[in-house]
C-alpha cells in the first residue's frame, strides 16, 4: 500500500453543533465560523442554545448504530476494500460514529473513499434492513492521512480501544504491527 488513512465519520443527526464532544464547525452570532474541539485540543463548554437549533434543523430522525447494524456494515467494508483495492488495518463500529483504518494504493481523492465507504455502507443497510426515511451518516467526516509508521499505529490503537463499542475488527497485520511500539 502506498498510502495509509485513518476516517471517522458519525451516524446522522448525532453530534450536533453545541452538543457537549462536536468536532466541526458553524457560524457564531457575530457570523464568524467557530471551530470547536480541534485535534489534541480541550473539549469546548456545550452550548445548549446551538444544539437545540440544530437538532430543529434535522430532516428525520438521528441514527444510532446496534450491533445488527454492525454486522451488516462490517463485510460491506470488506468487500468495498477487495472491490477497491484497498487494505483495511482496523474497523470500530460504535453507536454513533465509524473509524476506519485502511492503506490503499496511489493517491486517490480521500472525498471520493470517504463516499465510498459511506455510500456502500448504506446500501447495505438498506437492501438488508430496508430503506430508511432519511440519511444514515451526517455529511463529511475526517480524513486524516497516516504519514508515518508510528501515526498509523497509534490510529490502529486507538481503533482497538475504542469504549463501549458495538464491534472492533483488526487484520493480523494491525495486530501484529500492535504489539510493537513504533519509534516516533
Amino acid at each position: 500500500m502506498d498510502r495509509y488513512w485513518f476516517f471517522t465519520w458519525r451516524t446522522y443527526g448525532t453530534w450536533l453543533p453545541g452538543d457537549h464532544g462536536f468536532v466541526g464547525y458553524y457560524r457564531a452570532l457575530t457570523g464568524d465560523k467557530v471551530s470547536d474541539n480541534e485535534v489534541d485540543g480541550d473539549f469546548a463548554e456545550p452550548i445548549p442554545a446551538l444544539a437545540a437549533y440544530a437538532a430543529r434543523l434535522l430532516k428525520s430522525e438521528p441514527v444510532s448504530l446496534t450491533l445488527e447494524h454492525a454486522r451488516i456494515l462490517l463485510p460491506q467494508f470488506h468487500e468495498t476494500a477487495q472491490v477497491r483495492g484497498w487494505q483495511i488495518d482496523a474497523v470500530a463500529i460504535l453507536t454513533t460514529h465509524v473509524h476506519i483504518v485502511f492503506g490503499v494504493p496511489g493517491d486517490p481523492d480521500p472525498s471520493k473513499m470517504l463516499g465510498d465507504w459511506k455510500s456502500y455502507g448504506s446500501r447495505s443497510l438498506n437492501r438488508s434492513l430496508g430503506k430508511r426515511p432519511g440519511e444514515w451518516w451526517a455529511d463529511n467526516g475526517s480524513k486524516r492521512p497516516l504519514k508515518t509508521d508510528f501515526r498509523r499505529w497509534a490510529a490502529n490503537r486507538y481503533v482497538r480501544d475504542q469504549e463501549n463499542p458495538l464491534l472492533v475488527w483488526l487484520s493480523n497485520e494491525a495486530q501484529l504491527l500492535l504489539a510493537d511500539e513504533p519509534r516516533r
